[in-house]
């Protein structure tokens, strides 16, 4: 992810506090593009049959996740106002799907009694985390550190490795 982080002017602490919300947000956002590959690394490892409609639900993720340093960088700037917050969360809320989609879509090519079908099973954090980006984005217009809190929420539940794949992929 390539986003500017300019150089304070400044050699003490002080100097730091006017970048300090790009650079939050910088983290926030290589914390959830890890998350995402590595997730995405595991479904991708698994899959055993790739369609069209499997290529083109993965374009779809990836075009939303290209949109994650423009996001990024728009609500660092401007000190997480509500309408770049809301925005970043409309991304997220929008990769979210994507994901989901691209799941169903391999889910479809693999059949319902597929391994991976049984490593997925409900996906209850997957689902979680696209209704909590759903409320965020328009408690960014009632209260930017709510939604901030709901995205850093996120980011903390999915840095628990989700192990269903792995563990699946590694009893074969």
């Amino acid at each position: 992810m390539i986003l500017e982080l300019k150089v304070p002017h400044g050699a003490d602490l002080a100097a730091l506090r006017p970048v300090l919300p790009v650079f939050l947000t910088y983290l926030l956002s290589y914390v959830f593009l890890g998350i995402y590959w590595s997730n995405h690394h595991h479904l991708l490892h698994a899959t055993k049959r790739v369609t069209g409609g499997v290529l083109w639900a993965n374009l779809h993720l990836l075009f939303w996740l290209s949109l994650i340093p423009f996001v990024t960088a728009w609500m660092g700037e401007n000190g997480f106002r509500p309408v770049p917050t809301a925005i970043y969360g409309g991304v997220m809320l929008l990769a979210s799907i994507a994901y989901f989609i691209l799941v169903r879509v391999i889910l479809a090519a693999e059949g319902a009694s597929s391994e991976l079908a049984a490593a997925i099973g409900r996906d209850t954090k997957g689902r979680t985390s696209t209704a909590l980006y759903a409320l965020a984005v328009p408690l960014s217009f009632v209260e930017c550190w709510l939604a901030l809190g709901i995205y850093i929420f996120v980011a903390l539940m999915w840095l628990v490795p989700d192990r269903r794949i792995e563990s699946r992929i590694r009893a074969r």
